[in-house]
C-alpha cells in the first residue's frame, strides 16, 4: 500500500459562506444528500506528476471537457463516510483506514491510481477544517463524506486515464430513522443481478450503483424503499442490498451474513457489526445464506430477525422479503433487541457516548 508524507494543502476560503441563520435552518433537519458545505477538496493526478496541486478550496460545479473518459467509461470510484460531533466538540470519523483501502481496491480495480492511505484521511482533516460549522451536533446527525475519483481525461480510447481528479464534498446529514426505527419490506430482485464472479462487485464503483437502480425503481413501485440482489449464478442466495450488507439473526442468537466474494462490497459497518456482535458472545457465521433457508428460518421461527447495515443508515431492520412471487414476513413488527443492541453500541462509539476500545474512531479536530 503506497504512503505518503504529510502534504501541503493551499486553503481557499469562500467568499461567499452560507449565512450562519441559513446553515442552522439546515442543520437542524438536514434530510440526506440535498445539501452541501461551503468548501471541498481537490487533488490532480497524472502519469508524471503523481498526486499534486493539493488545495481545499469554495464548493463549486466542476468544469468537464464532452470528452472526458469518466463521461464514456465510468471511471469512477468514490467512498461514504461520516464526521460526528462528540460532547466536548470535538468531530471524529470512523474507521478511514478501512475507507481509504477499500477506496485503493476500488481504484486499482477501475484502472485508476492509487491514492494512499494517510492522503485519503488528511483529505477529510483539510475539509473539516474549513467546514467544522457544518457538523451537526443534534442526535444521530453528522456530516457526511462523499471522497470520489474520476477519470477527467480528455480522450476517446478505451484504455485507463493517464489524468484523473480527487475530490471530497461534504453534506449534512439527519437520522436516516426520524420517526424512530421501524422494520420495513424489502424487494428481492429476482431477474437482475448486481454483480457477478470476476466482475467489479466488490468495488463502490459508479456502474455498480446505475445498474441497481432500475431494481430500486421496481421495489419502490412495490412499496420497498431497498431492493435485495441474489447471486447471478444460481440466483437463490442472497447477497447485498443496493448499498448495504445483510444479516439474518436466529433464535440462538447467531448471526449469518453472506461470505464476502468478488461480487460483495466489504461493507465497513458490516465489520463492525460482526467484531461487536462476536465481543458480545454471539456467534456469527459468514457462508452462503440462500433465500430458502431463509423462507423456511422464518415459517418455523428459527429466523427471528433480518437486518440490513451501512454508513448512510447504519443499521435497519427488515421485516418482509417480497417480490412478486413470494412475500416472507417476519411475525414481529418491531425492530428485534439484537439489532436494537448492536445499533446502539456502534452509535454510542461513532458520537463518543462510550470509550472507543477498539480504537475505531480518528480525530478530524
Amino acid at each position: 500500500m503506497q504512503t505518503s508524507v504529510n502534504a501541503q494543502f493551499h486553503q481557499a476560503r469562500s467568499a461567499t459562506p452560507t449565512p450562519i441563520f441559513t446553515r442552522q435552518t439546515i442543520l437542524n433537519n438536514p434530510g440526506f444528500g440535498k445539501h452541501y458545505s461551503d468548501h471541498m477538496v481537490a487533488i490532480d493526478w497524472d502519469v508524471s506528476q503523481g498526486w499534486h496541486d493539493h488545495r481545499a478550496i469554495p464548493y463549486a460545479p466542476l468544469t468537464l471537457d464532452p470528452a472526458s473518459l469518466v463521461l464514456h467509461y465510468a471511471q469512477a470510484v468514490f467512498e461514504g463516510l461520516k464526521a460526528y460531533q462528540h460532547p466536548d466538540g470535538s468531530i471524529w470519523t470512523f474507521r478511514p483506514e478501512l475507507n481509504a483501502q477499500r477506496f485503493i481496491n476500488s481504484a486499482e480495480r477501475l484502472g485508476l491510481p492509487e491514492l494512499p492511505q494517510d492522503l485519503f484521511v488528511q483529505s477529510l482533516k483539510e475539509l473539516v477544517q474549513l467546514d467544522k460549522e457544518w457538523v451537526p451536533n443534534t442526535p444521530e446527525s453528522s456530516l457526511y463524506f462523499r471522497p470520489f475519483m474520476i477519470a477527467n481525461e480528455t480522450f476517446l480510447g478505451v484504455r485507463g486515464a493517464d489524468k484523473v481528479a480527487y475530490y471530497v464534498i461534504g453534506s449534512p446529514a439527519g437520522p436516516y430513522f426520524a420517526s424512530g426505527v421501524s422494520p420495513v419490506p424489502i424487494w428481492v430482485s429476482t431477474q437482475r443481478t448486481r454483480a457477478a464472479k470476476g466482475g467489479t462487485g466488490y468495488a463502490k464503483c459508479a456502474g455498480n450503483y446505475a445498474g441497481s437502480l432500475a431494481p430500486l425503481n421496481e421495489a419502490r413501485r412495490n412499496g420497498c424503499p431497498q431492493v435485495l440482489f441474489l447471486d447471478a449464478e444460481h440466483g437463490q442466495y442472497l447477497e447485498e442490498l443496493g448499498g448495504m450488507n445483510i444479516f439474518v439473526v436466529l433464535k440462538n442468537g447467531t448471526l449469518v451474513t453472506p461470505a464476502l466474494s468478488d461480487s460483495i462490497l466489504p461493507g465497513v459497518t458490516r465489520a463492525s457489526v460482526i467484531a461487536l456482535a462476536r465481543a458480545s458472545g454471539h456467534d456469527v457465521q459468514e457462508r452462503l445464506v440462500s433465500l430458502n433457508e431463509v423462507r423456511d428460518g422464518l415459517a418455523s421461527g428459527q429466523v427471528t430477525e433480518i437486518f440490513a447495515c451501512g454508513t448512510a443508515a447504519l443499521i435497519f431492520p427488515i421485516n418482509a422479503l417480497k417480490s412478486d412471487q413470494f412475500n416472507y414476513r417476519l411475525d414481529a413488527q418491531a425492530a428485534g433487541p439484537i439489532t436494537l443492541s448492536l445499533r446502539k453500541q456502534l452509535i454510542d462509539i461513532q458520537y463518543g457516548l462510550v470509550p472507543d476500545t477498539n480504537k475505531w474512531m480518528v480525530r478530524l479536530a
